[in-house]
């Protein structure tokens, strides 16, 4: 069986095993017709005035540092799997990286920027 044989096949069961699960869940479904479930839903609590408000950039940079370290997590992972084939020239690298971001933790913490205030 030729590469592009077999990309067809998987490529095709994916789409047909797809939309086999959106019927068979459309079919067994309960099925409700309300009006209610058409209007946007915040909390049970109608919503007064418009809902475009601003925030303040502390929060943005909360979540920015917040991504920052969550991708940190997604590159140790990997390094832990690998550890002992890297020898010690993987576990520098790592070090290097980890104060890297911990100079940015540092920063970010003497700029006042993890005050939740």
């Amino acid at each position: 069986m030729s590469s592009l044989s077999l990309f067809l096949t998987v490529f095709i069961s994916g789409v047909v095993l797809v939309i086999v699960g959106l019927g068979i869940a459309i079919l067994l479904a309960p099925q409700s017709f309300n009006l209610q479930k058409g209007e946007p839903y915040e909390c049970g609590i109608p919503t007064h005035g418009t809902s475009w408000m601003q925030f303040k950039a502390g929060y943005y940079l909360y979540a920015i540092l917040y991504l920052m370290f969550d991708v940190e997590t997604i590159f140790l992972f990997p390094w832990s799997v690998v550890v002992r084939d890297l020898g010690y020239t993987g576990l520098y690298s790592i070090l290097f990286f980890i104060v890297i971001l911990g100079l940015g933790l540092a920063y970010a913490w003497k700029k006042g920027v993890l005050k939740w205030s």
